[in-house]
């Protein structure tokens, strides 16, 4: 088995290996490109996310800078996925975005890890578990999802949370480590910040 093989059947392996830089490294050249892109060059944006991106559905927006491992080779968008500034993508691994998420600004996304034993860390070698965020999810500032997390659909992640472990739909989460803080519920619906009321017959 080759070290892409291992790569991409999540076993530990060494990212260093000339196949895999071979085939990584002109996607960095196109994310450099990318990255010098004006923010009304609203067309190239979704020609990169088209042609770099494992899939990218309609009306996604990206805010640069950008940076990911693989440009975002590995990452799957769905509809209207919008990204505030200076998002962090460790794309070794698959990165799945459900449509409506929101990502907002110094997020990082990672789902390359290193072994604990020394002497394999040693040899710089990785491994990658999958990341995958469900449908209308919005993540707070400051963020970090780390390897193997999923994130139910509809939920909040709060700035700064550092996700450690799966989270459910309709939940608020937040905190290092993030945890469950309650439901989304009534109150939400009736109010948009604390106490102040949604006046929804002018939306």
């Amino acid at each position: 088995m080759t070290q892409y093989e291992r790569m991409k059947a999540g076993l530990i392996y060494d990212a260093n290996d000339p196949e895999i830089l071979a085939i990584q490294m002109p996607f960095l050249d196109r994310l450099w490109a990318f990255n010098q892109l004006r923010p009304t060059d609203y067309a190239a944006k979704q020609q990169y996310m088209k042609e770099v991106f494992a899939a990218c559905g309609e009306g996604c927006y990206i805010e640069l800078p950008f940076r990911a491992n693989w440009g975002g080779h590995h990452v799957s968008f769905g509809s209207n996925v919008y990204v505030n500034f200076n998002l962090t993508l460790v794309d070794d691994g698959r990165i799945t975005v459900g449509d409506k998420v929101m990502i907002g600004p110094n997020v990082t996304i990672a789902t390359a890890n290193h072994p604990i034993e020394p002497s394999l860390r040693a040899r710089a070698l990785q491994y990658n578990k999958d990341v995958a965020i469900g449908e209308n999810v919005w993540i707070g500032a400051s963020a970090v999802i780390l390897p193997g997390v999923t994130i139910g659909p509809n939920s909040v992640i709060g700035a700064g949370s550092v996700v450690s472990r799966s989270i459910p739909a309709n939940v608020i989460a937040l905190g290092n480590p993030c945890r469950v803080l309650r439901p989304i519920g009534p109150h939400d619906r009736e109010c948009f910040f604390r106490d102040e009321k949604i006046d929804w017959e002018a939306l």
